[in-house]
């Protein structure tokens, strides 16, 4: 394409007018309340996994210091040290939000970039809020211009779209002028980056993934409004992210800056009850609920999953590595063991992903019976449902069915559900009650005054 080919007003252009506009004082009042029910679930995710040896690992890898607070841990880092060190330890567990449409992971990556761009340049409430609201949405929207594409590609969404979307967020936070702001996002396209090849063997990069997004998105922020500049056409351009990581640049881009700012996706956000692959979830529900009806595991011969292709490549290929996964990230992305594991022992919580817990025979057993179909109708990626068909040794079949996601949009978590998650989460992570309990009395005000987060340190 020449220079003189080139749109007009690019789609990051369109973005940004867009962007311009959102005054965190007229937010829905759904979108406000997502909006703090995600900065109180990413704090308690980070609470959770602050002695796991990956976030260990993460804050050695990072040799500069700062005055920004990593969630649970002693030593203060740089804005870009402390987003990637809670980003990392938010998206760890794999139990953060989940937005079905993409699917990505926008919690764990907007809300860490912004919390700690602002603690460093910008400690305002209000600032905060737009910064997040319009960081959650952009990523959202993102998943939906070529849906299921990156996916297929070898990466992930959350990463390349977390990249984007935290720039727009981080640059929302700080005030960034429209010329500013399309040069950050410019710019970030450069940044992004995160393949899934940790499905080989476990590894633990994905858990990297929502960290270095939130990074990145400083970066590229602080470079814009320093007048660093980027290509406007970097989403839609022959070159550009989706060319590079899509493998196409033809998109819905009207997904993303259609109706910005006046139609908040935000709101259909969804928050998990289990910490593992999210389209597993409907499918373990349909095995408690087969447990639940008095079948035995040992009567069983056969569960048939009627699957979307979509998540084929994540959680059910190659199968038998599936069903008996090598270690326990590994079994978070293995949906017959997540199933199994779900009808032995009545749930799946944060003690399912030891290594007891991947060794567990009666598990195992019951995993190498689990297989799956193709349905060419299941709606995946616009909506996670279940369906499993059990076949017991006396030929009787029982069949369970899910029709919609357990916390999404149909059939969402309440905040109380949310503060009660967050305790738990808390308390697995070694705080006391007390600690968790007045660190949600902040949490619910922070976006109504100075931000002041060093209380949740060490």
């Amino acid at each position: 394409m020449a220079s003189s080919e080139l749109p007009k007003v690019a789609v990051a252009e369109q973005l940004v007018a867009a962007i311009q506009t959102v005054d965190p004082a007229k937010l829905p009042e759904t979108t406000r309340i997502k909006c703090e029910d995600l900065l109180v679930d990413v704090v308690g995710l980070c609470v959770t996994a602050r002695n796991e040896d990956y976030v260990q690992a993460q804050i050695a890898g990072w040799d500069d210091e700062g005055p920004c607070t990593a969630i649970g841990q002693k030593r203060t880092m740089s804005s870009a040290g402390a987003a990637c060190v809670n980003g990392t330890a938010a998206h760890g567990e794999d139990f953060d939000d989940t937005f079905e449409g993409g699917p990505v992971h926008a919690g764990a990556v907007i809300v860490p970039a912004v919390l700690a761009a602002c603690e460093r340049h910008n400690p305002d409430g209000k600032a905060a809020l737009r910064g997040i609201a319009v960081g959650v949405e952009t990523m959202c929207r993102m998943g939906l211009v070529t849906q299921g594409a990156l996916h297929k590609a070898g990466f992930h969404p959350t990463a390349i779209f977390g990249a984007v979307a935290s720039a727009a967020g981080v640059s929302a936070a700080l005030g960034l002028n429209q010329k500013q702001m399309v040069d950050a996002i410019g710019i970030v396209g450069s940044m992004a980056s995160g393949i899934i090849e940790y499905l080989a063997e476990g590894t633990w990069t994905k858990r990297m993934h929502a960290g270095w997004s939130a990074q990145a998105g400083i970066r590229a922020a602080l470079l814009g409004k320093a007048g660093f500049s980027g290509p406007r056409t970097v989403l839609e351009g022959v070159h550009g992210l989706f060319h590079g990581f899509a493998h196409t640049s033809k998109g819905d881009y009207e997904a993303l800056v259609g109706d910005f700012g006046k139609r908040w996706v935000t709101d259909t956000l969804a928050f998990k009850p289990y910490p593992c692959g999210t389209m597993a979830h409907p499918y373990i529900d349909c095995a408690r609920r087969l447990a639940a009806k008095g079948v035995k595991a040992e009567n069983v011969k056969e569960m048939i999953c009627d699957v979307g292709e979509g998540t084929v490549h994540r959680l059910w290929e190659p199968l038998a590595l599936k069903q008996a996964p090598p270690n326990g990230y590994a079994a978070k992305f293995s949906s017959p063991f997540l199933i199994a594991y779900g009808f032995v022992h009545g749930n799946v919580g944060l003690d399912a992903f030891t290594p007891e817990a991947v060794a567990d025979k009666a598990v195992l057993a019951l995993a190498s019976k689990i297989k799956f179909v193709i349905d060419p109708k299941n709606p995946y990626p616009n909506a996670f449902t279940g369906h499993i068909r059990a076949t017991l040794n006396d030929g009787t079949v029982v069949e369970e069915r899910q029709p919609h996601f357990r916390g999404g949009a149909q059939e969402p978590l309440t905040r109380q559900d949310i503060e009660d998650k967050f305790v738990l989460n808390a308390l697995h992570g070694g705080w006391d009650k007390q600690r968790a309990q007045s660190t949600l009395a902040s949490l619910r005000k922070l976006y109504d005054g100075r931000i002041d987060i060093s209380a949740l340190r060490g």
